[in-house]
């Protein structure tokens, strides 16, 4: 009985060392894999980390002007053009007017079809056509109607105030309390009619699903079409709106053939258009005219309106040309009745010989014909006797 219990607890003693060794091996295990981990982690964290030296020293990124206009994709506005990559593209803008082709009858249908094959048919360069929509914005008509309404008050009372005075002169007329009671009336019922209209406008610009369309045709021209040339920048711009004023005047002309109206965008509504187009949400209640004043035009530039310099040079050429005109008509004018002058001396005698016999023909009846004929007679022997003495002289 002693043996067994001793070899029991032998067999006991041998496996809690075993327990024990592998306690030992499973710990060491798992602080090996630990190791392993943070090690791991350690050398992904490096992986992702920049490099750089002073990680904690980097300061906010900075954005310069340069990367504002990189990212609008165009440099500036100028001559009713909008100018890219430096001067390498140049685009012009098309502003059309739709046409009602639904109510249009057939006819009228079949003659916008062929008008708009004869547009397409003429295109020899790239044209883009682009379509912007736009929330309809009242707030310019309402300010407008507000100040009208308020000119229209400014009336109403003055013609209260008159009415009153009137009907409580006790020597007024009927005739002048009804002559003022109907400019009374009639002022009170154009300041009502005014706040109604101020009423529904507003009303109406509250619904925000008013939108209006405008299309547009966009016209590119690239400077590599002048191909090797030595023209400066200005040289350049100048073919270039050259270029793009007569295609987009033929394009509005073939266009016009199908009853579609367009006009060339100036450089403020080109700043229009690209306002809307970066600021859809914003443009809808702060248009661009409120941009400009508030000073978010250094963000394009645009020179003074090209089609107007024009006009200033021709203004003058005109006014040039109008004086020359006037001074060379003056000095024919005066040449001519110089001329005239000098003919009349010198047909003096004819006209006086003609006149007189002229003078005897009319009151032949009273002096006889005897007498007008010897007396026409003696008034053509003297102007001949007279031409004789001119020759001798």
């Amino acid at each position: 009985m002693t043996n067994n219990t001793d070899f029991l607890t032998i067999i006991l003693y041998v496996m809690l060392g075993i327990m024990a060794v592998l306690a030992v091996v499973l710990v060491f295990i798992y602080m090996n894999m630990k190791v392993k981990e943070k090690k791991a982690l350690e050398e992904q964290n490096k992986l992702n980390m920049p490099e750089t030296k002073e990680p904690h020293k980097q300061g906010p990124k900075t954005y310069n002007v340069a990367s504002v206009f990189d990212f609008m994709e165009f440099d500036k506005i100028e001559d009713n053009m909008i100018i890219q990559k430096k001067g390498a593209r140049y685009i012009m803008a098309i502003e059309c007017q739709g046409i009602n082709y639904d109510l249009m009858s057939q006819a009228e249908k079949v003659a916008v079809e062929e008008g708009f094959i004869q547009f397409l048919n003429t295109l020899s360069h790239p044209v883009q056509i682009y379509t912007q929509t736009r929330k309809i914005n009242l707030e310019s008509s309402i300010q407008t109607y507000k100040a009208e309404v308020d000119k229209i008050e400014q009336e109403y009372n003055r013609a209260k105030i008159r009415y009153q005075n009137i009907v409580a002169s006790p020597t007024a007329s009927n005739e002048q309390k009804q002559q003022a009671l109907y400019e009374f009336t009639k002022d009170r019922n154009l300041y009502e009619y005014g706040k109604d209209i101020i009423y529904n406008t507003e009303k109406m610009s509250l619904n925000k699903n008013i939108l209006n369309k405008k299309y547009y045709i966009i016209i590119p021209y690239f400077s590599e079409e002048l191909g090797q040339n030595d023209f400066d920048k200005d040289e350049i711009k100048e073919m270039a709106f050259s270029e793009l004023y007569t295609r987009a005047q033929s394009i509005i002309r073939t266009l016009a053939v199908s009853g579609v109206i367009g006009r060339v965008l100036s450089s403020t509504e080109l700043a229009d258009l690209l306002y809307f187009a970066y600021n859809r949400d914003d443009a809808e209640v702060y248009g661009v005219d409120k941009a400009i004043k508030a000073g978010y035009n250094e963000l394009y530039s645009t020179a003074p309106d090209y089609m107007d310099k024009k006009m200033e040079i021709l203004d003058r050429q005109i006014q040039q040309e109008a004086m020359k005109l006037a001074n060379e008509k003056v000095i024919q004018a005066q040449t001519e009745k110089q001329r005239e002058y000098q003919r009349k001396v010198e047909t003096e005698d004819d006209i006086i010989n003609n006149l007189a016999q002229l003078i005897i023909q009319e009151n032949e009846a009273m002096i006889g014909k005897d007498i007008a004929e010897k007396a026409k007679e003696k008034v053509r022997k003297e102007r001949k006797t007279n031409v004789k003495q001119k020759a001798t002289e």
